[in-house]
């Protein structure tokens, strides 16, 4: 297995790493590694799921209509 070494981490960078292994309950270098894991393989889509789902989350909410101001409303009071 190779070994990679990490150079001139900018100190909140390097922070945000350590935080997030301690919230995951993994070693600093396993964090890393999951980072670099999943921007290299991001995960694949599978369109047909995927557009099953949204058929029956669309299904559910076909009968409850909003108009371009409710969401305005809506967007503009989460701002708040």
């Amino acid at each position: 297995m190779a070994t990679l070494t990490l150079k001139n981490i900018p100190d909140n960078i390097y922070n945000q790493l350590k935080e997030a292994a301690k919230l995951h309950h993994r070693s600093l270098n396993s964090e890393i590694l999951y980072c670099v894991e999943r921007t290299s393989n991001p995960h694949k889509v599978n369109i047909t799921e995927h557009l099953a789902l949204a058929k029956q989350l669309r299904a559910k909410t076909v009968h409850y209509l909003l108009t371009d101001e409710e969401i305005d409303k809506a967007k503009s009071d989460g701002r708040s």
